[in-house]
């Protein structure tokens, strides 16, 4: 049975996506100064931050009979752990994901889990009502449901796209 989750109305989620967006710059810019200077990596420089700092996992967003259906891999995660934020336009997902070796018995040669900051911000291509937004979470999937605003099904139904 999947666990529900819990999704937060917001007026913005620029605040949040600036606070990362500036975290990554400053770590850029001690990468580039550890480096010795040296100009020409700038992009490298703000892919290997990003990487320590944040991940984005993958996603799937579907439009469907005035409904748009996301789903984005979280393996690992709580569903008590994944904060939501969604806007008209927006939607944010946010998690922090931690592995530990507790003191056990043997010797551990290769561990690639990782701990860190799930981060992932979505544009929705037509405006959204938040209001009637669903998640559910199962097997590590989160699946969000979200409709249509009103003024967007109204133009899309007018225009004739899908």
């Amino acid at each position: 049975m999947p666990d529900v989750v819990k999704i937060r109305k917001a007026d913005s989620i620029f605040a949040e996506i600036e606070k990362v967006h500036d975290a990554i710059l400053e770590r850029a810019y001690e990468i580039f100064r550890g480096r010795g200077e040296t100009p020409g990596r700038d992009l490298a420089d703000w892919f290997d931050a990003e990487r320590e700092l944040i991940y984005k996992p993958a996603i799937e967003l579907k439009e469907e009979d005035q409904v748009f259906k996301l789903r984005l891999a979280a393996p690992g995660i709580e569903s008590r752990d994944l904060k939501i934020k969604v806007t008209a336009d927006e939607l944010l997902v946010t998690a922090e994901s931690r592995h530990e070796h507790k003191e056990e018995k043997g010797e551990i040669h290769i561990c690639e889990f990782e701990s860190g900051r799930l981060f992932r911000a979505i544009r929705f291509p037509q405006k959204v009502d938040p209001e009637k937004m669903k998640g559910e979470f199962s097997n590590g999937i989160l699946t969000l449901t979200v409709p249509m605003a009103e003024k967007a099904r109204a133009r899309t139904a007018n225009t004739g796209a899908a």
